[in-house]
């Protein structure tokens, strides 16, 4: 019985581990491609920084299961206001980024 007890913590302690390890690579996606696409739309990121607001098990149509992951993160135009926008990632493929309305720069 003690046999079987460890070694179900140790299954558990590598699902820990496993996905500890996993969510720093999906956060370095998510900053990737806030700061391209900020980039893109002239746009400075700010604090390089990404904030997990939630993660949810969804089914895609194909019927597999991802876990669907939603960043928040804060950017500026003029360099003087801060803007929120949200980066909502299906797996390791992003499925929509959202921007704050922003003042455009003269």
């Amino acid at each position: 019985m003690t046999f079987l007890l460890n070694v179900l913590l140790m299954v558990i302690g590598g699902f820990m581990l496993h996905y500890w390890w996993q969510s720093g690579e999906f956060k370095n996606r998510a900053l990737d491609l806030a700061t391209q696409h900020c980039q893109q739309l002239g746009l400075q990121l700010l604090d390089q920084s990404m904030v997990i607001r939630g993660y949810w098990p969804v089914r895609r149509v194909s019927g597999r299961w991802l876990i669907r992951r939603t960043y928040q993160f804060e950017f500026t135009s003029t360099g003087h206001q801060r803007y929120r926008g949200n980066l909502v990632l299906m797996g390791f493929i992003p499925d929509s980024i959202e921007l704050e309305a922003y003042q455009i720069p003269d």
